[in-house]
């Protein structure tokens, strides 16, 4: 059964079947013969293209026509990749990931706060803002898109702040019964609140936020 995505785009490229697989003498078909290779520049075009476009009007506006005239290519390069506009989306957000610092490993307090600071400069960016709201409105409608979210960008995060913790007690520098999972989930609270207000958080507020929590956990 098509996703609700595709059924709002039924439009194929001209030379596949309804099920999206090439027919023969089809141009998909003739390019899958001559082993056609695909265009790096073109798929990260597209793939920003549906970003900008999910951010500005969400999935039920968005459209692999709209798309394609975004990226500067046909509509059956994009179906050449992927079946409909779900799969599209899920790759786009599968390529979002996140630039965190990498951890330096000689203090736990220098690396959450780099950590905290870089997560919230990424939530700061307007497109990521508007897609985080959009999917977070979404999620039940298009359970997919919102697990690939949670799967490319915030287990990802929490993980490595989870790691920094988790060092933290071997070193001492933390309570052995430190809670880790509490702990993380305290962090990136912050940077969910600091997204939700006009005002992103600032160098300042992630210092504030990063001390307070070791004031309760540091080792006695």
């Amino acid at each position: 059964m098509a996703s609700q995505l595709d059924a709002l785009d039924p439009g194929k490229p001209p030379g596949t079947s309804a099920s999206g697989r090439g027919v023969a003498g089809g141009p998909v078909a003739e390019q899958r013969r001559r082993g056609r290779p695909r265009s790096q520049q073109a798929e990260q075009a597209i793939l920003a293209a549906a970003l900008d476009l999910f951010a500005e009007r969400g999935p039920e506006a968005l459209g692999i026509e709209q798309v394609a005239a975004r990226a500067g290519v046909g509509k059956a390069t994009i179906y050449r990749r992927w079946r409909g506009k779900e799969d599209m989306l899920l790759a786009a957000i599968g390529s979002l990931g996140s630039q965190l610092p990498v951890p330096q490993g000689r203090s736990v307090r220098a690396d959450l706060i780099a950590l905290l600071d870089s997560i919230c400069r990424e939530a700061a960016d307007p497109r990521r803002a508007r897609l985080f709201a959009l999917l977070q409105g979404e999620g039940a409608r298009y359970p997919r898109l919102i697990a690939r979210y949670v799967e490319t960008v915030v287990r990802p995060r929490r993980e490595v702040v989870a790691a920094v913790l988790r060092r933290g007690v071997a070193t001492g520098e933390l309570r052995e019964n430190t809670d880790i999972e509490a702990a993380t989930f305290l962090l990136n609270g912050a940077v969910l609140a600091s997204m939700s207000g006009p005002d992103h958080a600032d160098a300042r507020h992630v210092r504030r936020v990063v001390e307070e929590l070791m004031r309760g956990l540091a080792a006695r």
